[in-house]
């Protein structure tokens, strides 16, 4: 086998191989040969079929395996010799018009073979970073406030006979016509609407606010231009609405008889359970804010040009997400007050950054043995499972079947357990902030 490097740019590097076609039928020859004792064919005694007969009836096939075996041998090779790390699977240029050839075994296997390699990412020192947590303790309002949501949602209604109001709750069915002609999604029967809730469309309510009992309405009203299916976004639309109840909210006394209706056995139980709950947000999104400082750190202690195969694949996927959501929208590039030039730009500038952080966490859970245990992907699995009850068989077959499904359950684990390496490192101080700053969205 020879193996010449014929170009080097950057991280590409190219290498022309050549393996002799006496090498490729030695090693034929042999496959054939072992094949002789266990193939069995008619008029031949078992382990006496000649090399000869052998190679006219799976020659063919055999070397199609001893060149595929030739050529991963080959890369492989290439790779452990120079100590590189694959961005991409190389790529595989035959020479043209020789495949032939090398099939019947009169010509050398020869090939060029395009490899993309990653960049060397030295790390940062991690117990230089240093990060603000954001922490917020529960109030006793934010939980009387929950509670006042529980006891909305649970609150009886009561029929009455006049005009329905802001709050009430009313049973209607309703038939939606675009230029007279039914359209998909736009009829229902017996559907309980509490006006003000914005359920609906902006302006449905508001067309049923008056209503009483057996009373229909015909009006009509514009979907959003941002409404999710795109056939109705920003179309016209009549609808002929009926309302077969309209009831008046009850009142609710929040106290351990509530509770009770919730399956708790006290209203203390119940202050507890919620409080335990807001903590979790609480938490959760202090660990999110962490997290983002930390990979804003990360970003700008490791600047290097990452692989262009994996920045293209990166951006691509970003921006065929962009477009999707402004086609499923009705929107333009002018509509989000940008230009598509300008929106490439910036989408591009963030593939950038995702294909360097995913790389520098990479090399942080290389260089430090952090790994994802086949426990902890089992447990992930389980917990997708129970997510979807009667269909957990299904949902353990799929990701036992699909490597590439259960590759995307182990990356987020192994981000988190790279995170929680790198917060044990790093010099972190507790901020106590408001709920409303801890949850307030990050503009960036």
């Amino acid at each position: 086998m020879q193996v010449t490097e014929t170009a080097a740019a950057g991280l590409k590097r190219e290498f022309r191989v050549v393996v002799p076609a006496t090498d490729l039928e030695a090693k034929v020859n042999a496959r054939l040969d072992d094949l002789k004792g266990k193939v069995q064919l008619r008029g031949f005694r078992p382990g006496k079929v000649p090399v000869a007969h052998l190679k006219r009836l799976y020659g063919k096939s055999a070397m199609a395996e001893v060149i595929e075996d030739a050529v991963r041998e080959a890369n492989s090779k290439i790779v452990a010799d120079n100590g590189y790390k694959l961005a991409t699977e190389p790529k595989v240029v035959p020479d043209e018009g020789t495949v032939e050839g090398v099939i019947e075994g009169k010509a050398d296997l020869a090939y060029k073979v395009e490899i993309e390699i990653l960049p060397p990412i030295p790390l940062a020192d991690f117990k230089t970073i240093k990060l603000e947590r954001l922490t917020a303790e529960v109030t006793d309002p934010e939980i009387d406030e929950a509670l006042q949501r529980i006891a909305d949602a649970n609150r009886p209604f009561v029929a009455k006979t006049e005009a329905a109001e802001k709050g009430d709750r009313i049973t209607v069915s309703f038939q939606g016509t675009q230029d007279g002609k039914p359209f998909e999604g736009g009829s229902a029967e017996g559907v309980p609407i509490v006006l003000g809730s914005a359920q609906f469309i902006p302006g449905f309510e508001d067309n049923l606010t008056g209503i009483k009992a057996g009373e229909s309405r015909t009006f009509d009203i514009k979907f959003p231009d941002a409404y999710a299916a795109p056939a109705l976004a920003g179309k016209d639309a009549t609808f002929a609405v009926t309302a077969s109840a309209v009831e008046a909210p009850g009142t609710v006394t929040v106290n351990d008889d509530f509770a009770k209706t919730l399956g708790l056995e006290s209203l203390a139980k119940l202050r507890d359970g919620i409080k335990d709950r807001l903590q979790r947000e609480h938490a959760s999104a202090s660990r999110q804010k962490l997290k983002r400082a930390l990979l804003d750190q990360l970003d700008e202690r490791h600047k290097f040009e990452p692989p262009p195969s994996l920045l293209e694949q990166e951006f691509n996927t970003v921006w065929g997400t962009v477009e999707g959501d402004l086609k499923a929208q009705g929107r333009t590039f002018a509509d989000e007050g940008t230009t598509e030039e300008k929106a490439r730009e910036e989408y591009h500038a963030i593939a950038e950054r995702r294909v360097r952080l995913g790389l520098v966490i990479a090399e942080i859970g290389e260089k430090n043995n952090i790994k994802v245990t086949d426990e902890q992907l089992t447990a992930a699995v389980m917990e997708r499972a129970r997510q979807m009850p009667g269909q957990e068989q299904q949902v353990w077959d799929y990701y036992r079947n699909n490597p590439g499904a259960l590759a995307g359950l182990r990356a987020p684990i192994f981000e988190e357990k790279v995170v929680d390496f790198l917060v044990e490192l790093a010099d972190i101080t507790d901020k106590p902030v408001s709920r409303e700053e801890l949850f307030k969205e990050d503009e960036a």
